[in-house]
């Protein structure tokens, strides 16, 4: 987590995080090729990452890798396991 602010709601950070997810199906939907909507991403992605004290780099980096993998901007694993359909009897 990026942090609060001292009367609990979210840091600009942490909005700036909030917003990205919460708009990330719009930016693909709006971005309907692969370059431009990587374009944006990066555009976004670089934004936030301005925000971010020394501090929070690291953290901040890692939660839009996240995001990236999630919405397939970035390689890495999206699921952790398998849930089978059908159980063994």
């Amino acid at each position: 987590m990026t942090g609060t602010t001292p009367d609990g709601s979210p840091s600009v950070l942490e909005q700036a995080i909030l917003e990205l997810e919460a708009e990330m199906g719009d930016l693909q939907l709006r971005h309907r090729d692969l370059f431009a909507y990587a374009n944006a991403w990066a555009e976004r992605h670089d934004a936030i990452m301005r925000l971010a004290p020394p501090e929070l780099r690291e953290g901040t980096e890692a939660r839009l890798r996240r995001i990236a993998i999630r919405w397939g901007l970035a390689e890495g694993s999206r699921m952790t396991a398998q849930f089978p359909a059908v159980r063994e009897a």
